[in-house]
């Protein structure tokens, strides 16, 4: 009953003073008050540790992971409480799950190197799970394979799933996300342990030389044993598979807008592989160095260039030794050590490993410009591939091989 000289509301209006229309509801401020919050859904992201970043990060207080600047970009798609799920490379296996808390932000202090620390795009992190070495689990363990939706398809002898860890803040699917995270709890809290060789283990870990200015990650010749081509036969259909790489190369960046150089006695074999219209291949490089740099850099299998500026230069990689065009690269910064060009050794992703033990070799990383390894990355041919089915390359730039190359300290 309402008191005495009340007016009653009209029938189908209530009382209550913060009530303005006539079917009952509050005004959308109170509304907006009273809603329950909005649900945000957890994504996963991969995060790659070597065996050096691995054993840095766990002797920190693991409050902080880096990724390097060319990740920035990728960086802003992650938020706070989204999940990494930390995959150690070389050793190919799942160590971790950190929860983000903040970031990404940029900050230069040395965590995962003594000083230098190119790992500067960084996340506050709470590490939900890390877990010590002998409990890390082999991406190839049974239960593993048959779990993930990228190899459980696959022949266990196959590396064709690799390129789902290639780089660092990919995109890990739900499902696959939250069953490596229950598995690496299980694991954490009573799994098998999976023991790692501790010599086989000191051969994965870089070793330190001094430059002037900053020590150095190197690698020594034992670390990577491929068998020779003992057959010339045997050889060629990795020599042909080198040609389609090159030629793709060069219609990939001709479809970007950039000038393209090739070198003279590779013309004839690229121009069958590359199909339909496309710009004439540059006869001459507009460069002017001295006739010693000029003579290196048109040995360099495939340039991509802007005007009278080398954007990228790609060495495509068939021999067992991958040591010829690692060896050009190196030549061309301690020629031009102030040139600014990024470098790109293209191989199949099998000899990834014996890629980077060539570009961390000692003599390497003493170059007056600084290691090679901080300039020349590596590029598989099924990234190449891949890139070059890409729809509307037309409208991309050169910096979408950010997301395809793979560096030696990742």
């Amino acid at each position: 009953m309402l008191p005495q000289g009340t007016a009653r509301p009209p029938k189908g209006r209530s009382s209550c003073n913060v009530c303005t229309d006539t079917h009952g509801l509050a005004p959308p401020s109170l509304v907006q008050r009273v809603a329950a919050p909005q649900f945000q859904s957890v994504a996963y992201f991969l995060d790659l540790f070597s065996p050096d970043t691995y054993e840095a990060f766990g002797r920190s207080d693991r409050a902080v992971t880096g990724f390097r600047p060319r990740q920035r970009n990728v960086a802003q798609r992650v938020k706070k409480g989204d999940k990494l799920i930390c995959y150690m490379t070389r050793l190919s296996r799942w160590i971790g799950v950190l929860e983000v808390e903040a970031g990404p932000f940029n900050d230069a202090n040395p965590i995962f190197y003594p000083e230098n620390d190119p790992f500067t795009v960084r996340f506050n992190v709470k590490p939900s799970i890390w877990l010590q070495l002998e409990k890390t689990v082999p991406i190839h363990e049974q239960r593993v394979w048959q779990g993930l939706s990228f190899t459980r398809e696959l022949p266990p002898s196959s590396i064709a799933w690799t390129g789902k860890v290639r780089g660092s803040l990919a995109r890990i699917s739900d499902q696959d996300g939250q069953f490596l995270e229950s598995l690496l709890r299980e694991q954490a809290s009573s799994g098998t342990p999976y023991p790692v060789d501790p010599e086989d283990y000191r051969k994965l870990l870089a070793h330190k030389v001094r430059r002037q200015d900053k020590d150095v990650a190197v690698t020594g010749p034992e670390d990577v044993e491929e068998p020779e081509i003992a057959d010339v036969a045997q050889a060629l259909p990795d020599v042909r598979e080198s040609i389609r790489v090159q030629g793709l190369l060069a219609q990939i960046g001709s479809r970007m807008g950039m000038q393209i150089w090739i070198p003279k006695s590779d013309r004839a074999g690229i121009l069958g592989e590359w199909k339909g219209q496309h710009p004439p291949i540059l006869e001459r490089l507009p460069l002017n160095y001295d006739d010693t740099t000029l003579r290196t850099i048109e040995q360099i299998d495939v340039l991509w260039l802007k005007g009278r500026s080398i954007k990228r230069a790609f060495e495509v990689e068939h021999t067992t030794s991958v040591y010829s065009g690692i060896l050009r690269m190196a030549d061309l910064l301690a020629l031009q050590p102030n040139m600014d060009i990024r470098l790109h050794i293209v191989a199949p992703l099998q000899r990834r490993e014996k890629v980077f033990q060539e570009i961390r070799r000692p003599v390497f990383s003493l170059l007056e410009r600084g290691p090679l390894s901080e300039s020349c990355t590596f590029i598989s041919y099924d990234s190449v591939r891949e890139l070059g089915g890409q729809q509307h390359l037309e409208h991309l730039s050169d910096t979408v091989l950010d997301d395809y190359e793979e560096e030696a300290g990742d």
